[in-house]
C-alpha cells in the first residue's frame, strides 16, 4: 500500500485549500482512511475520518463544521476540503489508512504535505 498526498501550500487565514491522498496497492481491504496532523512540538492528532464502504465520517471538534473528508473510491483518492482557515490550522497533514489484513489491521501513512496559514 502506498499513500500519496498532495495539495498543501501557504494561504492566509479565511482561505481554503483541499489536500488529496492518492493510494494504490491492496485499496480493496481498505477499512478506513484518516487525516492527521502535526504541527512543531506538538503530537499527531486526528483530524477527520471517513470508512471506505458506507463513508460515515468523523471530525476532531476543532474543524467541525469548517473541514470536509470524502473519498472517490473509483479513483482511490481521499479529499480533505478545508475552508476557513486559521493560523492553528498549520501542521503536517497525513493520509493513513486502516488495512484489513486478514485477522487484524495494519495502518499505513503517507509522507506528509505542508499546510501553512499566514495571520
Amino acid at each position: 500500500v502506498q499513500l500519496v498526498e498532495s495539495g498543501g501550500g501557504l494561504v492566509q487565514a479565511g482561505g481554503s485549500l483541499r489536500l488529496s491522498c492518492a493510494a494504490s496497492g491492496n485499496t480493496v481491504s481498505f477499512n478506513s482512511m484518516a487525516w492527521f496532523r502535526q504541527a512543531p512540538g506538538k503530537q499527531r492528532e486526528l483530524v477527520a475520518d471517513i470508512t471506505v464502504s458506507g463513508g460515515t465520517t468523523n471530525y476532531a471538534d476543532s474543524v467541525k463544521g469548517r473541514f470536509t473528508i470524502s473519498r472517490d473510491n473509483g479513483k482511490n483518492t481521499m479529499y480533505l476540503q478545508m475552508n476557513s482557515l486559521k493560523p492553528e490550522d498549520a501542521a503536517v497533514y497525513y493520509c493513513n489508512a486502516k488495512v484489513h489484513t486478514g485477522l487484524a489491521f495494519r495502518y499505513y501513512w503517507g509522507q506528509g504535505t505542508q499546510v501553512t496559514v499566514s495571520s
